[in-house]
């Protein structure tokens, strides 16, 4: 039987101060649930600049407690209003001097279901993020929200086989990577890896990346967000490359029964195996 949902990702650029870019998505959100949204991912670290691109701790300020600061709060009372869960990549600060690159994860009542921290942490030129965040602790949570069962994978993550594997092992049906990925260094791999992922672990996948140059550095961010489904099929057209766009996408629940059935990839996996592949 179809069990279809309808599904929203957000991609745009930055507007020069993070006020007028927490509005940017408030209206983003409005929009999507006017189409008939049930869950929407906002881009990596949604309400600000890509900061990592140079190494300046004035950007420590953007970082606040999940989920007891302003920003959670205000897209809580959001989604309870929208009826429409909400997963927002932020810059968490735990403690002072302890910050990580996260998702929240807000139901559509407006409970908060939980965090996702980026494990994998890339420290090379235009993206230094060793600087601001340190690795993820907190596992490969799936969370159980109003429209099925979703997960997050952040970024630079995606270039990393094992986290997409847990999430589809802890059950997850979409999977959002929120991303903020240049066009001279990964564009290659954009349209390959993430649809790779959705057939091994038999998942939707919903890919957000930002869009345009901005004036800390010269990484030049290039849309083509996309949803992509377990048979490595783009669900409708791919985002624009350059402008700000809202992806508003039907995904089949009922096709992750199909494709398991036919691969049984989760059956054929060899566990008692795989040892050698975690040691050090």
């Amino acid at each position: 039987m179809s069990r279809v949902i309808r599904a929203a990702i957000f991609q745009t650029a930055w507007t020069g101060d993070k006020e007028s870019m927490i509005q940017v998505h408030e209206q983003a959100a409005r929009d999507a649930a006017a189409q008939g949204a049930q869950v929407m991912c906002f881009q990596e670290l949604f309400y600000g600049p890509y900061f990592c691109q140079v190494q300046d701790k004035a950007f420590y300020e953007y970082a606040e407690a999940i989920p007891d600061g302003p920003i959670v709060k205000r897209f809580q009372a959001l989604a309870r209003e929208l009826n429409l869960v909400l997963v927002l990549p932020m810059y968490e600060e735990e403690q002072p001097g302890v910050l990580y690159n996260t998702a929240a994860v807000i139901d559509a009542d407006g409970t908060y279901l939980g965090k996702y921290r980026k494990h994998h942490i890339p420290q090379v030129p235009g993206f230094w993020e060793k600087f601001y965040f340190r690795p993820g602790n907190a596992g490969w949570p799936v969370f159980d929200t109003a429209v099925g069962k979703i997960g997050v994978y952040i970024c630079y993550d995606r270039h990393f086989p094992e986290g997409w594997r847990a999430l589809g092992l802890g059950g997850a049906e979409i999977v959002f990577n929120p991303s903020a990925t240049s066009r001279g260094l990964s564009r290659y791999l954009w349209q390959l890896e993430q649809p790779a992922s959705a057939v091994a672990n038999e998942y939707f996948i919903g890919a957000i990346n930002r869009v345009g140059v901005e004036d800390l550095g010269d990484n030049d961010f290039y849309g083509t967000s996309y949803f992509v489904d377990p048979e490595a099929q783009f669900v409708g057209e791919v985002a624009s490359d350059k402008e700000t766009e809202l992806v508003v996408r039907d995904l089949d629940l009922a096709k992750l029964r199909e494709v398991r059935d036919r691969w049984q990839f989760f059956r054929d996996r060899r566990p008692d195996a795989y040892g050698p592949l975690t040691a050090p």
